[in-house]
């Protein structure tokens, strides 16, 4: 596991604005004077004369940082995420992903970190929020590695791990969950008894493949059935250098395209998440991503278009050359994320039944239906794992991951 810094950008009027936004000298120089006013002023509005109902994730950013830096540093991305106005999103998002972060904390933040104030990221990092995290810890070859070695332990000590599984319905007894069914790459039936039974995969799918004797209710079925999810589409860029940043390189993690002429809505660039999965140095391994739909044109175009479309844009916005790509590749990932919107305000209804049964650990992004990053995706499977051990079935500590406002990582 290396010890990785971590750095964000937004990438607006093609230029890069730190993230969480500091109130420097360099901030306030790119908006210009007359932004940076109606910002402040904006800001001022919202602290005194806030919000009289925080219901939708609107309201929840216009009441955290006023509605001037909403529009300005928040609305596009959001809208490009989720594919929807953000009045139309529910306020919990925010708390789930944004938690206690202010104005007034990034300030806090930024004057600790200029005064010198470091120390080991296990010890300082506790209590900071999840926005404000500089260090994390990260496999050498990426998060694959992780899991590489755990199958290897696992299989060490005997257990085993079926892969290719075309999964096709839970068989449940009363409150139980008895044995998964799928079939395999020769396409003969396979059931799976099991003692208990831990689901990552999303909910509507998990309701749907109930079979036995579970009489999922109409309700129930209902909110599932209502449930939305956005799907992601990573196109990556081998390319030779960078038009920005230093000799043709930038240090970021991840830059947020904020710019609203292009369908992109974020760069990753591998080769600061770890050195060692990038062949040749010199060159810049970029994942360009965007934000989709199963049923759209663009999660539906050839991988080819993609990839054109990709260094198109990346090209337009002054990231790269289109000259300077040396190869592409293509990935998509259906329900990468769970919305907060559709049936979601009726979602404690589903999660009440699902507990039901006593031997089912809902877990994971998925899972849950529930907006959190791999380490508390962990978090969640460690803590099901421990009530399992105690010989509780009370799902809640679970369900309880991510709600507080200290960030796991810090603990890692």
């Amino acid at each position: 596991m290396l010890v990785r810094r971590r750095k964000s950008r937004i990438y607006y009027l093609r230029q890069f604005f730190d993230y969480p936004i500091q109130l420097s000298v360099d901030t306030l120089r790119k908006l210009g004077p007359r932004r940076t006013v109606r910002i402040g002023v904006s800001y001022l509005r919202s602290t005194f004369f806030p919000p009289k109902q925080v219901v939708n994730l609107e309201q929840f950013f216009i009441k955290r940082f006023g509605r001037e830096l909403y529009r300005t540093f928040f609305q596009s991305y959001t809208e490009k995420v989720w594919g929807t106005p953000c009045c139309e999103i529910s306020a919990e998002w925010g708390e789930q992903r944004i938690k206690g972060l202010s104005i007034t904390k990034t300030i806090l933040h930024f004057l600790k970190t200029a005064s010198g104030r470091k120390a080991k990221a296990d010890v300082w990092q506790k209590g900071t929020e999840t926005s404000l995290i500089e260090q994390f810890l990260y496999p050498k070859y990426g998060p694959g590695q992780m899991w590489e070695m755990v199958a290897q332990k696992i299989r060490a000590k005997g257990g085993l791990i079926h892969c290719g599984i075309d999964f096709r319905g839970l068989r449940v007894e009363g409150n139980r969950m008895v044995a998964v069914t799928g079939v395999d790459g020769e396409g003969a039936l396979r059931e799976f008894v099991g003692d208990y039974f831990f689901s990552t995969m999303p909910v509507k799918e998990l309701v749907r493949s109930m079979e036995g004797d579970a009489k999922v209710p109409d309700s129930v079925r209902e909110i599932s059935d209502g449930l939305i999810y956005r799907d992601f589409i990573t196109v990556g860029l081998l390319v030779k250098r960078l038009k920005v940043g230093v000799d043709g390189h930038v240090d970021d993690n991840w830059i947020y395209i904020q710019e609203p002429d292009v369908q992109a809505g974020r760069l990753q660039i591998f080769n600061n998440w770890s050195p060692h999965m990038v062949a040749d140095p010199r060159n810049v391994w970029l994942g360009v991503e965007y934000f989709c739909n199963e049923c759209d044109n663009l999660w539906n175009k050839p991988d080819a278009e993609m990839k054109k479309l990709a260094a198109e844009e990346m090209h337009s916005i002054g990231i790269i050359d289109q000259e300077d790509v040396l190869d592409a590749t293509v990935v998509r990932m259906p329900k990468t994320y769970p919305a907060y919107f559709g049936t979601y305000s009726r979602f404690p209804e589903l999660r009440r039944y699902l507990d039901g049964f006593e031997n089912l650990f809902l877990v994971g992004r998925n899972g849950m239906h529930k907006y959190n990053n791999q380490d508390h995706s962990m978090l969640t499977a460690m803590v099901a794992v421990d009530l399992i051990a105690a010989g509780s079935v009370d799902k809640r500590a679970i369900w309880e991951v991510n709600t507080e406002m200290e960030y796991h990582e810090a603990k890692a």
